[in-house]
């Protein structure tokens, strides 16, 4: 592990190739997950205001969300290649469900006494969603996105298993052929800290855009 991590390049096949995949697999889980969270977040709130968009795609949602995101491999690489949209199709795919979820659910539940309130101080309707209703709901959407950059993490694995030829997927595969179990370990405790310092960085942002909540 120490040789895959801080050895010279090219004195082995994996010698000194630890930067360069985990550069590559977090290129892929936040471009994926940004994408996610753009439209999940967009959605969500779509979804948890206005009834009719909930009644034409919620149920569209549910349906998907239970699909696990292997079976779309397929899809994936006859549309986008074995190539980074592969990935970015997955991850942002499979971190979009809880995203929506959790976004729609803190609109939806907006306490009706907040918004009576917002009317009767002369906000005009149409200005409920952004200024009320959305920071309201903000740590339901956070909560969404710390579900979903996890999951991120856990479907670049499976993207570079299967759809991409580099990264710390790729190398965790590549080297169960040749019983490189110390490279398997290593991919997977990289994989495990740059989650948590995702995770962090997202809890430390959420921090940060709801600290006019600490005093109340």
């Amino acid at each position: 592990m120490q040789e895959w991590m801080f050895g010279q390049p090219g004195s082995t096949p994996y010698s000194g190739t630890w930067l360069q995949h985990t550069l590559n697999s977090s290129y892929r889980v936040f471009g994926g997950f940004i994408i996610a969270a753009v439209i999940g977040v967009t959605l969500g709130c779509l979804i948890g205001w206005f009834r009719l968009v909930s009644d034409l795609l919620d149920p569209i949602i549910q349906m998907m969300r239970p699909i696990p995101i292997t079976s779309w491999v397929p899809f994936a690489v006859i549309f986008f290649g074995i190539r980074d949209a592969s990935a970015f199709f997955l991850i942002a795919l499979g971190a979009f469900f809880p995203i929506v979820v959790n976004t729609a659910a803190g609109v939806a539940g907006t306490p009706k006494l907040l918004i009576r309130a917002a009317r009767m101080l002369g906000i005009r309707r149409y200005m409920i969603l952004p200024r009320v209703v959305i920071p309201s709901a903000m740590p339901f959407i956070f909560t969404g996105l710390r579900l979903g950059i996890g999951l991120a993490w856990v479907l670049v694995i499976v993207a570079e298993m299967l759809a991409v030829k580099s990264g710390l997927g790729f190398v965790m595969w590549d080297s169960y052929y040749f019983l490189r179990m110390d490279i398997i370990i290593g991919a997977m405790l990289s994989v495990g800290v740059l989650g948590f310092l995702s995770d962090l960085a997202i809890r430390l942002i959420g921090r940060w855009v709801l600290r006019w909540s600490h005093g109340l």
